[in-house]
C-alpha cells in the first residue's frame, strides 16, 4: 500500500489535471453552455464522480462554472465577473501590503505598451471619442476631476487596444491605488500644470497615429513620475520622523 502522502498528491495531481480539461470544455463553448451531467462528465474525462466533483468546486470558486440541480440541471460554463476578479486581486495586494505606490508605478509601466499600441487604432469614432476627451483637460482642476478623467482615458484606450490582460492588470493597479491613502503626486499649480501637459503630448502623439511617439512620451512621463515618486516618498519619511 502506497503511503497516504503519495496518495495525496496524487489525487491533488489528478483532481488539477480535470480542472484543467473541464475548462477546455467551458471555454470551448459560449457562456452559461451545459457542459455535461456529473456521470457524463467523469465519462468523458475518465475519472471517478468524487474527482469530477471536487475539480468543479475549484472552477465555481474560479467563477468559470455553475452547477443546477433537479430537472434540466448539469454543469454549465460561466465566466467570471471582471469587476469582481479586479476587486480581489485589489484586496489580494492590501492583505500583502504592497508598497503604496506599487499599483501607480505598474500603471505607467502598462502604459508604456499600452498607448502605442492605441496609436495604431483605426477606429473613427474612437479617435473623435479621444478629440472630445483632449478638451477636457485644461477643464481639469481638482484631483477628483483628474481621476475621473484618467478612468475616461483609459476606458477610451482599452477599446482602441485590444489587450485584455493589460486592461485587467491596469484596472487592478488602478483600483488598488485608489483604495490606499497615498498623497498625491501631481499637486499644486506647477503639477498641474505637468500632468495637462502630458495628458496633451500623449494624446496628441495617439491621435497622430505614430506609436513611436506615443511610446517616447510614455517612457519620458514613467521617468518622471517616478522622481516625483521619489520626491514624495522623501517627504513621507521625514514627516514620519
Amino acid at each position: 500500500m502506497e503511503p497516504k502522502i503519495k496518495q495525496s498528491t496524487k489525487t491533488r495531481r489528478l483532481v488539477s489535471a480535470t480542472a484543467d480539461k473541464m475548462r477546455d470544455l467551458i471555454l470551448g463553448q459560449a457562456p452559461d453552455a451545459l457542459i455535461g451531467s456529473l456521470p457524463e462528465l467523469a465519462q468523458i474525462l475518465g475519472v471517478g464522480i468524487a474527482t469530477v466533483q471536487q475539480a468543479a468546486r475549484v472552477l465555481e470558486h474560479e467563477g468559470l462554472l455553475a452547477v443546477r440541480r433537479g430537472p434540466g440541471g448539469g454543469y454549465f460554463g460561466r465566466r467570471p465577473d471582471a469587476a469582481a476578479l479586479e476587486r480581489s486581486l485589489a484586496t489580494y495586494l492590501r492583505g500583502r501590503r504592497a508598497a503604496d505606490y506599487e499599483a501607480l508605478e505598474m500603471m505607467t509601466l502598462l502604459d508604456c505598451e499600452l498607448m502605442p499600441a492605441a496609436a495604431l487604432c483605426t477606429v473613427a469614432g474612437l479617435l473623435d471619442g479621444l478629440r472630445s476627451l483632449k478638451d477636457r483637460v485644461d477643464q481639469c482642476l481638482g484631483a477628483e476631476e483628474r481621476l475621473d478623467f484618467e478612468d475616461d482615458l483609459h476606458s477610451i484606450l482599452f477599446k482602441m487596444v485590444d489587450r485584455p490582460l493589460i486592461e485587467l492588470l491596469a484596472q487592478v493597479s488602478m483600483r488598488f491605488y485608489r483604495s490606499r491613502p497615498i498623497p498625491q503626486i501631481f499637486e499644486g499649480e506647477e503639477g498641474l500644470r505637468a500632468w495637462r501637459q502630458w495628458r496633451h503630448q500623449i494624446i496628441d502623439a495617439i491621435l497622430a497615429r505614430d506609436p513611436e511617439r506615443a511610446r517616447f512620451e510614455a517612457e519620458r512621463h514613467r521617468r518622471s513620475l517616478l522622481q516625483r515618486l521619489k520626491r514624495a516618498r522623501g517627504v513621507s519619511e521625514h514627516r514620519l520622523c
